[in-house]
């Protein structure tokens, strides 16, 4: 599998129904992606420790997708094999009172990861340009100034810059868009209700949601093409197998930390005689 393949180009319109959901590229089956992703997750193992060792980037991973398109799987598989001390997740659903008094960035930049860690973000920040594009009435709790319909460009413009400046600090910024399909979204709905292990995380408002799919793809497409940018690009990930989801996205993973080139810490001339005298102390 290429991860160019899955990128949003910078500058380019995106067609969602011309990407098929159930596309796995270079797999045939389930059994050869989970050899891969096993690979996969044992060199996150060592790459996690590099990274924390070297506290010169933090790692962003934004999950953006339609209810049930597998972002909680995604997370579980992918990050299955990393030290939890080394990572933070982070949920975003409907803002609280607080969070509304606040400009759209607010809740989501006081929970960034430092040097040395991996935050990752199910839903995020861009939930001010899906959900709250698709239901109008929302932008009115948030008293935004100006026109209307100017403020999803003005939105657009922000995401960009705050990204840009992530990306000048260290912060490697990967975002994911599970592209599951309409159909298989219903099937996966409907194995909640069937299965009493799954119908906890059943929830009428997905239903409900449903019935904006339209809407819903026009948002992402304008969202997508507004905001892959070279700092910050977007992957949409075909997610009608969610084998498929979850290899890739450690695929992507495991490149972006291996091209950081990281080593571990080194000491100076100093600290070796400090540890040279210790070690014959405790000999």
């Amino acid at each position: 599998m290429n991860a160019r393949d899955l990128i949003v180009r910078p500058g380019h319109g995106v067609r969602l129904r011309d990407i098929d959901p159930r596309h796995t590229y270079d797999f045939s089956d389930k059994r050869d992606a989970r050899e891969k992703l096993r690979r996969d997750v044992e060199k996150l193992t060592a790459l996690q420790d590099l990274f924390a060792a070297a506290q010169s980037h933090a790692l962003l991973m934004v999950l953006q997708g339609m209810d049930s398109s597998g972002k909680d799987g995604a997370i579980k598989h992918v990050m299955s094999g990393v030290n939890p001390q080394g990572v933070e997740v982070h949920s975003f659903r409907q803002p609280s009172s607080e969070e509304l008094r606040h400009d759209f960035l607010w809740r989501t930049t006081r929970v960034l990861p430092e040097r040395g860690r991996i935050g990752i973000f199910n839903r995020s920040y861009y939930e001010e340009v899906l959900v709250v594009r698709v239901h109008r009435e929302l932008l009115e709790q948030e008293h935004v100034p100006g026109d209307g319909e100017a403020v999803w460009k003005h939105r657009y413009d922000d995401i960009n810059a705050f990204e840009r400046h992530l990306a000048r600090n260290g912060v490697v910024v990967l975002k994911f868009f599970l592209h599951i399909s309409k159909d298989e979204q219903r099937k996966r709905l409907l194995a909640r209700l069937d299965d009493p292990a799954k119908t906890w995380k059943f929830s009428l408002g997905d239903v409900t949601e449903r019935e904006h799919w339209d809407h819903y793809m026009t948002a992402y497409e304008e969202m997508l093409a507004a905001t892959s940018t070279d700092w910050a690009p977007w992957y949409v990930v075909p997610s009608d197998r969610k084998w498929f989801t979850r290899v890739a996205v450690a695929d992507i993973l495991v490149a972006a930390l291996q091209s950081l080139k990281l080593r571990y810490p080194t000491i100076d001339a100093k600290q070796r005689a400090a540890l040279a005298d210790i070690r014959t102390r405790l000999t």
